[in-house]
């Protein structure tokens, strides 16, 4: 049984040793035999799944080392002690608190759709997958994601090494940790590598399982919960859900109480402007004692609380290799939320009757909107614009702000659309504040339209305009025509040619593919004149005509003719080809008279 983790650590920043460790594994993930390992785990997954796979009450799901990024509610919104930001507490701000990044809640959302069609009777609600992500990862650092959902820099929890964590010796190679010895809990739900190997999905639809990404992961901690045919809807399917994720009083609690304030009411968010903590886990010379049974129970006037007395000893974190960063010198006992061990069985400090009065540092968000290059498109139907429609947002002090989002939207009456056939897409800016958006396709449509950028959730910045012309496609040239074949054109009256006339088209030698060819029955090469008599096509209705238009050449450079046919005059005819660049070829038609019946 691992232990009880009363006070969870709160992860500080990741050193740059560990974070590089990290990303190199998830490049390995790309390395041959990684896809059949990954088709190997799912098939296992699935076997679990249908054998009625069971989540382990003694290792939790994230070790029991979640990654903290903001302070959690310890006690329900109308109890002393509550985040400020909770409904009903005097003085609160539920804004800030109550919005959760784009990519991040459309995760939740998409994760909560999935859920209702593979598993109906479980009845996910999305803001349980939002309350978990709050605690395990604060929504993913205030949704830190790219464009495709995955974290910027890795997030992960402390060595899983025994030492006040459950004991699990390394079974990814490092893969999605970057630790050989011991695994991590990693990503936004904070799965260990183990667990993720049986409950990993796709949830973006990339073609691979990645605990960094919040759509993998949501939908993953998705069929979790569900696990054991759990009917979310029911009170105590959902607190076994949760300690099934993490089996600690104390977080099922936390957990619940984040539930019930998403249910009040939430937001929409810019990716990377998510609520982060004014408080650390691991502030200078971080260490933690625990105190005794007696006096954790007390307000915090305890002598032996203040000392560090009591059967709880003094414990020390683990040192900044396991990727929290800070100081192993002890210090004093972390406050409601923030980091340190508990032994099992141990009670925990009140909570402060007084809530914190320093409020969050609020992210600063974007002042305005340049575009970066030319704000003139242009490109030829049926081809890509060359280069992107790119923008810089800065804030007020004109520095480039990062992880904003930027919509890209097509006005106006055009067949352009962007890759993926969409009129409109959402991208981030990078560490440099510019947003590029995707390969603008100009379709078949000639003429003008507006390609507008502007700041999402900021109604106050000017958009950007970008002025794009689509011009007509060029008509495909041919110097020459000639026909395929050297066979005499010969029939009686008042029937049809046996044979079917094709000819190429070039233009300089090469095949011309496209080009217009017109078709007229003509009375003399010298001095041609649409003839009234001799051999006809049919038309679309089905009328004798001598001319036809629109005819085209295909990628081949050919056209083949429709059937000729004849009425009751005999003689020679010409049928002339013509090109709009001046190809002319003559075809001799014979006619001759048919024996009487």
């Amino acid at each position: 049984m691992a232990p009880l983790i009363g006070r969870r650590l709160r992860k500080g920043a990741a050193t740059t040793a560990v974070a590089a460790a990290a990303m190199a594994a998830l490049t390995a993930s790309q390395a041959p035999g990684f896809a059949a390992q990954e088709h190997a785990d799912r098939d296992h997954r699935d076997r679990d799944r249908a054998s009625g796979a069971q989540p382990s009450p003694d290792t939790p799901i994230d070790g029991g080392s979640s990654y903290h990024t903001d302070l959690p509610p310890l006690t329900k919104p109308d109890k002393p002690g509550s985040s400020i930001d909770l409904p009903g507490f005097p003085g609160s701000s539920t804004k800030a608190e109550a919005g959760i990044p784009a990519s991040v809640l459309a995760a939740y959302k998409k994760a909560e759709a999935a859920l209702r069609e593979s598993k109906p009777g479980c009845n996910l609600p999305w803001q349980l997958l939002a309350a978990i992500g709050k605690v395990e990862s604060g929504q993913a650092r205030g949704g830190n994601v790219d464009d495709k959902g995955t974290t910027v820099s890795p997030i992960l929890g402390p060595a899983l090494n025994g030492n006040g964590f459950a004991l699990i010796k390394d079974t990814d190679g490092g893969e999605f940790d970057g630790d050989t010895t011991h695994d991590r809990a990693v990503g936004p739900m904070q799965f260990i590598p183990s667990t993720w190997a049986n409950w990993s999905e796709d949830g973006n639809g990339d073609g691979r399982s990645d605990p960094n990404n919040i759509y993998d992961a949501a939908l993953a901690a998705g069929y979790y919960l569900c696990a054991n045919d759990r009917d979310l809807s029911v009170q105590k399917d959902i607190n076994a859900a949760i300690l099934g994720y993490n089996h600690s009083q104390e977080y099922l609690n936390t957990v619940l109480s984040w539930f019930e304030y998403y249910k009040s009411g939430t937001h929409e968010v810019p990716d990377g402007t998510g609520v982060l903590p004014s408080e650390r886990s691991d502030p200078p010379g971080n260490g933690s004692k625990t105190g005794s049974k007696e006096s954790g129970k007390e307000s915090g006037k305890g002598s032996d609380k203040e000392k560090g007395k009591g059967n709880g000893g003094a414990r020390t974190l683990p040192k900044p290799e396991d990727g929290r960063g800070g100081s192993t010198s002890p210090s004093p006992s972390p406050k409601p939320g923030e980091g340190g061990t508990q032994t099992p069985g141990q009670d925990l400090p009140t909570p402060p009757t007084t809530p914190p009065t320093t409020p969050a540092p609020k992210p600063t968000g974007t002042a305005k909107l340049t575009a970066v290059g030319a704000k003139q498109l242009t490109a030829t139907a049926g081809e890509t614009f060359t280069g992107s429609p790119k923008v810089r947002a800065v804030d007020a002090a004109g520095k480039p702000v990062a992880a904003a989002r930027v919509k890209y939207e097509i006005r106006g009456e055009t067949s352009a659309r962007f890759l993926g056939l969409v009129r409109s897409v959402t991208v981030l800016t990078g560490l440099d504040g510019t947003a590029t958006a995707p390969k603008l396709l100009a379709g078949e449509q000639p003429g003008s339209f507006t390609l507008r950028a502007t700041a999402v959730g900021r109604e106050k910045v000017s958009p950007v305009d970008f002025a794009a012309t689509v011009k007509p496609r060029p008509v495909p040239q041919a110097d020459a025509l000639a026909r395929l074949g050297d066979g005499v054109l010969k029939t009686g009256t008042g029937g049809a040619f046996a044979d079917l006339l094709t000819v190429k088209a070039t233009n300089k030698g090469k095949v011309a593919a496209g080009v217009p060819v017109t078709a007229t029955m003509i009375t003399d090469a010298k001095k041609p004149q649409v003839n009234d008599k001799g051999p006809y096509f049919l038309d679309a209705k089905g009328k004798p005509v001598r001319t036809l238009t629109g005819l085209k050449t295909n990628a081949l450079g050919q056209l083949t003719l429709p059937k000729i046919l004849t009425d009751e005059h005999a003689g020679t005819y010409l049928l002339r080809l013509t090109t709009a660049d001046g190809a002319v070829l003559d075809v001799e038609l014979t006619v001759t008279k048919a024996a009487a019946p």
